[in-house]
């Protein structure tokens, strides 16, 4: 009787398990962004902070937006961002500046001695899907001057993108475009400016 106890609480316990070989959750295609190569080019003393960009919390996690009517936010079924979304668009901010000649770049809690912040909100950051398929990015951006506080001017620039062929490939790349052009911009207008 004891035996039996015995492999019955065994065979309770590889159950779950069972469903984690076999019949868990399918596994997400992963996409990340790239950091565009900016057209401008400068070499300055000046230091820049980067804080994370803030987004609406459909923009701030994993999930790739799928906006299918201008109200109806959802997203794309297999598949995610290889970081939250603000996360990555900072990284690559980052990189594009480093890209320019902008040695003194960083994030908070790097101890730079900073002159400027590039403040960013991520206001969309989607595949629409109610008409031709595109991919729509939006990055509001403040410049403000961290010796006084000062906002020395602020822009929003957005890109918009035909979606070519079909599946989590094309939309994921499709999205990738629209950032890399909003991103040469920003970091084209931020230099500007300093």
């Amino acid at each position: 009787m004891r035996f039996r106890l015995l492999i019955l609480a065994a065979l309770v316990a590889l159950v779950p398990g069972c469903a984690l070989v076999g019949g868990g959750s399918p596994e997400l295609d992963t996409f990340g962004l790239t950091a565009p190569d900016p057209e401008t080019r400068r070499s300055t003393r000046r230091q820049i902070l980067l804080p994370e960009p803030s987004a609406v919390k459909a923009l701030d996690g994993q999930n790739i937006v799928v906006m299918t009517s201008p109200t109806m936010v959802t997203y794309l079924e297999g598949a995610q961002w290889s970081d939250r979304l603000p996360l990555l668009v900072q990284s690559k901010l980052l990189q594009s500046f480093e890209m320019a000649g902008i040695a003194g770049v960083g994030t908070p809690g790097e101890g730079l001695a900073i002159d400027y912040q590039l403040i960013t909100d991520i206001r969309a950051f989607e595949i629409r899907a109610s008409g031709p398929e595109s991919a729509y990015v939006e990055i509001s951006v403040r410049l403000l001057n961290d010796r006084n506080g000062q906002v020395i001017r602020q822009a929003a620039f957005d890109a918009e993108v035909a979606v070519v062929g079909s599946g989590s490939d094309a939309y994921a790349n499709t999205l990738n475009l629209a950032f890399e052009d909003v991103a040469k911009r920003i970091v084209s207008w931020a230099l500007g400016l300093i």
